[in-house]
């Protein structure tokens, strides 16, 4: 969440039931089998749908070449299908619906796809409530047992059952976080924004931006729950902790702070589910003091390059990791669109794609495999509201 039309936007959410959306699934076939075996990789967007102008998640072909982009499909999928998960065995897709209500409560929803194992189509499972208003990210256990969700206006964290067949069940577990921050129009109450389980799949760590906490939990996938277990981590005051990543190698997490623009690092004991807060970085270039939100943060599968997104000085800040997870800023670059929200890195990790949310595009970086630095390479997808990118390749890694 963010303060992009932050007003607007929970009016449209608080006037808005998922239940009076349509939810007629009627996907268009992407591109033929053929048309996939030239060198294409298929990614999912999703995406807000509260001014009309989307048709909810779009399947999108890259060409692994050449970085060009086109849609191959969409399908409607309720209100504000913004943020996506795909599970570990690549056959279901499952979509936050961003909303703060449904069926007449205070919860938005998450939607279920079975994911075509020959075009990636999606076609709808089902939806169950969220249990806490604007649910705004979505992951899965390592093990493909459970989804868990970050509701952001509910202040809340939940677990959901997987199906056999992919579906969702109703939530098992439902936490209510504590806390608030100076801040006072963005941390007057808990705001949970992240969720994602670590390397052995013990534990559950949740960013709330309220809260200026990491939440650390123990799941519990036999009991179906997340229960209070190792030690929190504690964000500076008023920094507003929002997307977790995992270093690869190191026993490390690197946390993108949207309110005070740092990236923060703690060393996590795998044992005892513990948080030690280590450094933090500036996500901006020297000088620089305007507005700006930092949004989503990944890794190279190397571990040597990091990489967060900058809303309002609209770039990305690269940087360099070194063998004991200090980083060094190397490059600050324009992302040439308004409201980099999130972005990915291609499987091949040559490109790194970024979803620009106020100007309704998707831009493509080349990437230097040495350095990590990125240079524009004119690409670019006009699509309406883009603000979550999921290769399906990339089925199985927690981005």
């Amino acid at each position: 969440m963010t303060n992009r039309r932050e007003t607007s936007r929970r009016e449209f959410l608080a006037a808005s039931a998922l239940g009076l959306i349509g939810l007629a699934c009627g996907t268009k076939r992407p591109g033929s089998g053929e048309d996939l075996r030239l060198g294409d990789e298929l990614m999912y967007v999703g995406t807000y749908t509260d001014d009309g102008k989307s048709a909810g998640i779009y399947l999108v072909q890259m060409n692994r070449q050449t970085g060009a982009l086109r849609v191959a499909g969409s399908v409607s999928a309720g209100a504000n299908p913004s943020y996506l998960a795909l599970h570990p065995n690549g056959r279901s897709l499952y979509a936050v619906n961003e909303v703060d209500k449904y069926q007449g409560r205070a919860s938005g929803a998450v939607s279920s796809f079975a994911v075509a194992a020959d075009t990636g189509a999606l076609t709808k499972l089902g939806e169950v409530a969220s249990e806490g208003a604007a649910p705004c990210y979505v992951s899965v256990d390592r093990s493909g047992q459970a989804v868990l969700v970050a509701n952001y206006n509910g202040g809340n964290v939940a677990m959901l059952p997987i199906q056999p067949h992919g579906a969702l069940g109703a939530a098992t577990s439902v936490v209510k976080h504590t806390g608030h921050g100076p801040v006072a129009d963005r941390q007057g109450e808990p705001h949970a924004h992240c969720i994602i389980t670590d390397p052995s799949n013990r534990f559950a760590l949740a960013a709330d931006l309220g809260a200026d906490r990491i939440f650390v939990y123990r799941l519990d996938l036999e009991g179906n729950s997340l229960r209070s277990g190792g030690s929190d981590g504690v964000a500076r005051s008023g920094a507003g902790p929002r997307h977790i990543v995992f270093h690869p190698t190191l026993p490390l997490i690197f946390v993108a702070n949207e309110l005070d623009s740092t990236v923060a690092s703690y060393r996590f004991d795998h044992d005892r589910g513990t948080l030690t807060a280590v450094e933090k970085w500036s996500t901006l270039p020297t000088g620089w003091s305007g507005t700006n939100y930092p949004a989503d943060i990944h890794v190279t599968s190397s571990g040597r390059s990091l990489y967060v997104s900058n809303r309002g000085h609209n770039s990305v800040a690269v940087f360099s990791v070194s063998g004991t997870g200090s980083l060094s800023l190397d490059q600050v670059i324009t992302t040439a669109g308004d409201w980099p929200r999130n972005f990915s890195l291609d499987p091949s990790e040559r490109w790194l794609l970024v979803a620009h949310q106020r100007s309704n595009s998707i831009v493509v970086f080349g990437r230097d495999e040495a350095t990590g630095r990125l240079t524009p390479t004119g690409q670019r997808l006009d699509l309406p509201s883009p603000v979550c990118l999921r290769f399906r390749a990339h089925a199985g890694v927690l981005t």
